[in-house]
């Protein structure tokens, strides 16, 4: 067996290389050391200071902010979408966690977001 060190936009993964053939799926990378993530941006909605809610929703992905689907105070169902995220030429609708009320919208259409960037947050 073989170990290495990866780096992939700047995530940093130990991996194990087994010598030889194997039909077995290859085991999934670990991370060694997350990369430190960049302070989130100033609320760009018109929310008052401080009304950050209590469930976050983060992009799954690194993408662009193509659009907005809700607004600060309306009432959202799981599964109801909230804002579209261009990843990879494709258009990927980022839905409700839970039932809830949006309490902030932290990112703006055309917007750059990187994974796990908090993109909205409900009540």
């Amino acid at each position: 067996m073989k170990n290495y060190t990866i780096t992939v936009n700047g995530n940093v993964y130990e991996v194990t290389v087994e010598e030889g053939t194997s039909t077995g799926a290859a085991p999934a990378p670990r991370a060694a050391a997350p990369a430190p993530k960049a302070a989130p941006a100033a609320p760009k909605a018109a929310a008052p200071a401080g009304a950050q809610g209590s469930v976050s929703v983060t992009a799954p992905m690194p993408g662009k902010i193509l659009g907005i689907k809700a607004s600060v105070g309306q009432a959202v169902k799981k599964g109801e979408a909230i804002i579209v995220l261009e990843a990879m030429k494709m258009e990927n609708e980022i839905v409700a966690p839970s039932d809830g009320t949006i309490a902030s919208i932290n990112v703006a259409a055309g917007d750059s977001v990187e994974a796990g960037a908090t993109l909205a947050t409900l009540n």
